[in-house]
């Protein structure tokens, strides 16, 4: 819809895209070309070049403080891959595999893709819409495998408070099932020091990405992380499913692990919680509710419901503000049902001054209705 509008001349403001507005950084287009040059463009191996792999085991050590061995770590085309290899290792046909309601719609797709359930938990505020020990204590059934989980997550922004992951891992290894932590936003986080899943203990898997903070979207480039029992079989599907992710990609990500691209993502990210600092409160100001602010990614999770009179349509409601005052936002249809019709998803990644144009413009919005 917004596109159809674009293209009759309308000036629409995207914050419903969860793409970073930044280009890949200049070190890792570089890379890129003189790989091309050089002409490193044939096939990898299908864990990923080893020396990608040593270069994030390096980025575990120096942000983390862990020692992550390089052969547990698979070079996957893009996270969505690296959530498709996890599932087809782990899910079998009518296995159940718990997460928040809202989370990442892909997720559910991936579990079903393979004949697994994927089962919902309605995740309010008060649990920072994320699961909790007690959510899988009591949600854990007969044919419940394992969790999948999102930290900090898509759509909210809110990650999982390290001392409750660990009370959920306890959980989950009590009932032999697995975890999978999927940290693509990892290091766009604001208000905590750095922490992965992976310092909980060597059977969680991880999934990541160079598409967020690498700024490296179109890329298609991300990796997961194992427990060394598991990379055989990731091995196996990853060479028959993808022979390996893109080559040329590989050698620009090697890049994002330099000192000069480290600086320019880190100065990114600063940009990033600048906009996240002006948006929560504009947004509350607006008439939205903020329940929880978020502590990372680029999404604020917002209840509408106080604006649409106690009624709940959030699809409605986007849908006019998209037509009337040309700003995407998106409902929260597109993340369960739980929220789906009083929430709305709003992406700061884009400039500031769009922020403060969309801002504008949904006042003027408001104070006609």
């Amino acid at each position: 819809m917004a596109a159809e509008l674009e293209q009759a001349g309308r000036s629409i403001i995207h914050m419903g895209i969860g793409e970073p507005d930044f280009p890949a950084a200049q070190p890792v287009l570089d890379a890129a070309v003189a790989a091309l040059a050089a002409g490193k463009t044939r096939y990898t191996p299908a864990t990923g070049l080893p020396e990608l792999r040593q270069a994030i085991s390096e980025h575990y050590q120096s942000v983390y403080g862990l020692e992550i061995a390089p052969e547990r770590i698979v070079v996957t085309a893009g996270a969505s891959a690296a959530l498709l290899l996890a599932c087809a290792a782990l899910v079998e046909p009518g296995s159940e595999v718990l997460m928040p309601d809202p989370c990442y719609p892909c997720n559910r797709h991936f579990v079903a893709a393979y004949e697994g359930i994927a089962r919902l938990i309605d995740s309010g505020p008060a649990e920072r819409f994320q699961l909790s020990a007690d959510m899988v204590r009591q949600h854990w059934g007969t044919f419940t495998r394992g969790v999948l989980l999102a930290s900090p997550s898509n759509p909210t922004g809110t990650s999982i408070d390290p001392n409750e992951l660990a009370a959920i891992l306890k959980l989950v290894r009590a009932h032999k099932g697995f975890t999978v932590v999927d940290e693509i936003y990892q290091g766009l986080t604001y208000d905590a020091p750095p922490f992965t899943a992976l310092s909980l203990g060597e059977d969680v898997i991880v999934i990541n990405s160079f598409s967020k903070y690498f700024n490296m979207t179109g890329w298609r480039l991300g990796w997961m992380v194992v427990p060394p029992a598991m990379v055989p079989a990731v091995e196996k599907l990853a060479q028959n499913f993808f022979i390996c992710p893109s080559s040329i990609a590989q050698h620009a990500g090697l890049a994002c692990f330099t000192a000069p691209a480290i600086a320019i993502f880190e100065e990114r990210k600063a940009e990033f919680r600048r906009r996240r600092d002006f948006i929560v409160p504009a947004l509350r100001e607006l008439g939205f509710t903020v329940p929880v602010t978020p502590d990372g990614a680029f999404y604020v999770y917002a209840d509408c419901t106080a604006l649409l009179g106690g009624s709940a349509n959030a699809d409605a409601l986007t849908r006019d503000i998209l037509q009337v005052a040309g700003v995407v936002l998106v409902p929260g249809l597109d993340f369960g049902p739980h929220t789906a019709h009083n929430f709305i998803r709003v992406s700061y990644a884009t400039s500031m001054a769009n922020l403060e144009e969309a801002v504008r413009r949904l006042q003027t919005y408001f104070s006609t209705r």
